[in-house]
């Protein structure tokens, strides 16, 4: 069955259609992937896509991949005794404040090991600066280091930072003490690199959890893998 290019609330996404370019929903969903060779199959209701070129992809575009389930609800049981509700978590970050520098990063990276590309989005000095890079071969792992180490070159080390990344393994080698068995050269860069801006601060987020900067920083990674490019671009902080 084909796939189509389409939008997911900000995010490009690989969708299923027929023929003729169509979605085709089951029971109002479509299957859908983030990414070419990520290996996890998603769904999304078919209200909330948006074609973006309806020309057919082959089937093969997508490899295989196994399906992610959706948690269900939790329920709750009414007691006589109840604890204070917790107070919701802060939404993350999505403007410099304070004198603090925001920079959300993401890596992808098509076959682990394969083609792969970084992305960020950096909003410092009243700018935004959005870059993408191309690679090369390399892995997931070697794409989200590369992304810190490049959001890292855009801010001002005398100021605080808060750098987002959805990669556990990034924050692990970087800050945690892990050892690492592999990439131990760029491990040993991206600590430098850390060292270097000693106000700023790794913050693990959630991935593909609807927040808009890291989705795009995402859509930038995943650019720079299908255009093999690297480009970088510095706007106002406010421009749409």
């Amino acid at each position: 069955m084909p796939w189509v290019r389409a939008k997911l609330r900000g995010s490009q996404v690989f969708a299923r259609a027929d023929e003729r370019g169509e979605l085709q929903a089951t029971g109002g969903r479509v299957e859908i992937r983030y990414r070419k060779n990520d290996g996890r199959l998603y769904r999304a209701a078919a209200r909330n896509l948006e074609i973006l070129d309806p020309t057919p992809l082959p089937d093969n575009t997508c490899s295989d991949a196994e399906e992610v389930q959706r948690q269900p609800a939790a329920t709750t049981r009414t007691t006589k005794s109840r604890k204070p509700a917790s107070k919701p978590a802060s939404p993350p970050p999505t403007t410099a404040s304070d004198g603090a520098q925001v920079a959300y990063t993401d890596g992808a990276c098509s076959g682990n090991p394969g083609p792969a590309g970084l992305g960020s989005v950096v909003l410092t000095g009243g700018q935004r600066i959005e870059r993408y890079e191309y690679l090369g071969q390399g892995t997931n792992n070697i794409a989200e280091m590369m992304a810190v180490i490049r959001t890292l070159e855009d801010l001002n080390p005398s100021q605080p930072s808060l750098i987002h990344t959805d990669s556990t393994y990034t924050i692990g080698v970087a800050v945690q003490g892990w050892k690492a068995k592999k990439n131990t050269k760029l491990v040993a860069e991206l600590r430098a690199a850390l060292a270097a801006h000693p106000h700023a601060r790794l913050v693990k987020v959630k991935g593909h959890a609807g927040i808009p900067l890291n989705e795009r920083a995402d859509e930038l990674a995943r650019t720079a893998v299908e255009l093999e490019q690297s480009d970088r671009q510095v706007v106002a902080e406010d421009a749409d």
